[in-house]
């Protein structure tokens, strides 16, 4: 098994350099996280062995867990729905929060940032397709948003993050991927965001055409892992 994460983790990274060359982008700008729900510490290791450096997870007590197991040398990072009476568990353990999804759930992670003494790193999430099934905020939401939480002392917004609805081909939510850095391209230009924004955006179906698109990061999990 950990032959054969090694060699998906190769041609996932060679998927997004041949990606990044088409764009004409430079492909250490995009970070390749392994996304490690119903994954086993194990999996993840092997992942790590195969050069993976940042691992995320969906679920607070996955994180958690295999937090305490992984043994080798990855960043965490949170990337699933995180409910507020969650959000103690998780600041200060993670490198980054890919899901803030309301002002509310902003408040509580600022508050609880400030308790320990941090700020925590956290991403906007829009829904820019506008799904019934998931959250977010919607595209014309998005600049009222930015700058309510850009006044949030715990927390510091590096960028946002979109999930594409699921299709066939993935010509059709180009759209997504394109509208979106065009938004943080806008917002982080006007609050003089450093470094530009992070976009958490592509997925294993979808992730070279974000790529092309502007993503800084993508979220792989069965093009390293494999089915479930």
């Amino acid at each position: 098994m950990e032959k054969q994460i090694s060699e998906n983790i190769r041609e996932v990274q060679s998927r997004i350099e041949s990606a990044a060359l088409r764009a004409g982008r430079d492909a250490e700008r995009v970070t390749l996280l392994a996304a490690t729900k119903n994954r086993s510490p194990d999996e993840v290791d092997e992942a790590v062995r195969g050069g993976v450096r940042v691992a995320g997870e969906n679920r607070v007590q996955e994180l958690l867990t295999k937090m305490g197991s992984v043994e080798g040398p990855v960043e965490w990072d949170f990337i699933g729905h995180l409910q507020r009476n969650k959000v103690r568990q998780v600041v200060g353990r993670v490198r980054l929060v890919h899901s803030v999804d309301s002002l509310r759930l902003a408040e509580e992670l600022s508050v609880r940032a400030l308790e320990v003494g941090i700020v925590q790193e956290v991403l906007l999430q829009v829904n820019m397709a506008g799904e019934e099934s998931k959250s977010g905020f919607g595209p014309e939401e998005l600049a009222e948003a930015f700058d309510a939480t850009g006044g949030m002392p715990g927390i510091n917004v590096r960028g946002f993050s979109t999930i594409a609805p699921l299709v066939e081909d993935p010509e059709e939510v180009r759209w997504v991927f394109r509208r979106l850095y065009e938004l943080a391209g806008e917002l982080s230009g006007a609050q003089g965001v450093p470094e530009g924004p992070v976009l958490s955006m592509g997925m294993t179906n979808d992730f070279e055409v974000a790529v092309e698109e502007g993503s800084t990061c993508v979220r792989i999990g069965t093009a390293i892992f494999g089915p479930r």
